[in-house]
């Protein structure tokens, strides 16, 4: 498609796409070999002028046509030759240099057009070098101008006005030349800053993606894993005197694995090399909340469900939900981890809709875990928690309360902050 349309361009307008093309060759070959191009020019010029001189051709502009043929060759060479440095890093020299010829040219009458090339190197000096260069290099060419203006009054017009626009759309042409070179690459350097950009936000997206994948894996396996290790314990408690209730936990163990089993697979599935094919299972939602209790009661802690308050006419978001499913989840298998499974253990869940916010608060009335939990959060269920809740400007508190225990208390803004 793209070849076509450039096909069709160029045979719509094939004379400009051959002289773009054109010059793009020339400015290429210019740029590898700078000093081939200057040979040539400056070549080209003093072949011009020699011709010039030898044809009589400079005396129908003279002033004073009877000047010595060897002075115009002279000066013709000293315009001409020094266009080979035009491009150097001191260009505003070269104008230096032509200046005395400039001033002999005018008055001695002359008036060779070879003077004209000061031209050239005042074009490199407005796109090169700063505008106080540009001024000082107008001062060096319409000097010897007004001298000579003096010493031919009456062909003052013929002197000074001609180079005068000559210099004039030299600088501008330069000006202009300039502006657009430094417009181009200011362009070129967004592009570049903005292909940057967009790879380190490529990097960030994936190392957050990464990050959250890591959290839903922590939370799913240590989940899973807690509830299945308590079954295990619970049935192999049950299995000398109660071979039913063995029966019951290896067949819960079963299920809870294939659950497991089908989260993992699911959240691997956006990894792959075709995401459109992944399981695009909903994540879980509060609706799924009495699903996980009594998975933990299977796991044999007995955990109630209590519900305040009035819920808002519009659902929290999916995000908040999953918010919350998690962090009960995780709150529940550290209980599981830390508190053991006994039949006097037992936690409770209440959610609590308020105008602006839902508060979560998960306790029990376990003993102390051997290592305990840091109060700071930096244990790794904790640290998931409270980065969940900061995704949505939520707060997280976890510690013993006055009784014996453990509790997590989780606050959620419904909407938004500003910040």
């Amino acid at each position: 498609m793209k070849d076509d349309d450039t096909n069709r361009l160029a045979g719509s307008t094939p004379l400009t796409g051959h002289i773009q093309r054109l010059l793009q060759r020339i400015r290429a070959y210019d740029r590898r070999r700078p000093a081939v191009w200057n040979g040539l020019l400056a070549t080209f010029w003093v072949l011009f002028a020699v011709l010039d001189i030898s044809s009589g051709g400079w005396r129908t502009v003279a002033v004073d046509p009877h000047v010595p043929e060897p002075l115009v060759l002279t000066m013709s060479v000293a315009f001409s030759a020094p266009l080979l440095w035009r491009r150097s890093r001191r260009p505003l020299a070269v104008l230096v240099f032509m200046a005395p010829f400039s001033l002999i040219n005018v008055w001695t009458g002359a008036v060779v057009q070879a003077v004209f090339l000061q031209a050239i190197v005042v074009f490199n000096i407005a796109v090169r070098l700063p505008m106080r260069s540009l001024a000082w290099s107008g001062a060096i060419v319409i000097t010897p101008l007004v001298i000579a203006s003096g010493h031919f009054p009456k062909a003052w017009d013929r002197l000074f006005l001609p180079h005068l626009w000559a210099f004039a759309f030299a600088a501008l042409l330069g000006i202009v030349v300039r502006t657009r070179k430094e417009y181009t690459e200011a362009l070129v350097d967004r592009a570049n800053r903005l292909e940057l950009e967009r790879d380190q936000q490529a990097r960030l997206a994936a190392a957050a993606e990464r990050t959250r994948i890591a959290r839903e894996m922590h939370d799913i396996i240590g989940h899973n894993l807690s509830v299945i290790t308590g079954l295990a314990d619970g049935g192999a408690y049950a299995a000398a005197k109660s071979p039913e209730r063995a029966a019951q936990a290896l067949d819960a163990i079963g299920t809870t694995s294939r659950q497991a089993l089908a989260e993992l697979r699911r959240l691997l599935g956006v990894l792959r090399d075709h995401p459109a094919e992944a399981d695009r299972t909903p994540q879980p939602t509060l609706d799924d909340m009495d699903a996980l209790l009594a998975g933990v009661r299977r796991a044999g802690l007995p955990v109630r469900l209590h519900r305040r308050g009035t819920p808002p006419a519009e659902a929290p978001t999916a995000g908040r939900q999953l918010t919350v499913y998690r962090v009960v989840q995780e709150a529940l298998t550290n209980t599981l981890k830390h508190g053991g499974i006994h039949p006097a253990f037992a936690a409770e869940v209440t959610l609590t809709y308020r105008a602006t916010e839902l508060e979560a608060l998960i306790t029990d009335n376990g003993t102390p875990c051997p290592e305990p939990v840091p109060l700071d959060g930096t244990g790794q269920g904790i640290t998931g928690m409270r980065e969940r809740a900061s995704l949505y400007d939520g707060t997280l508190e976890a510690g013993p309360p006055a009784a014996s225990g453990w509790q997590v208390r989780l606050r959620l803004p419904l909407e938004d902050s500003p910040s």
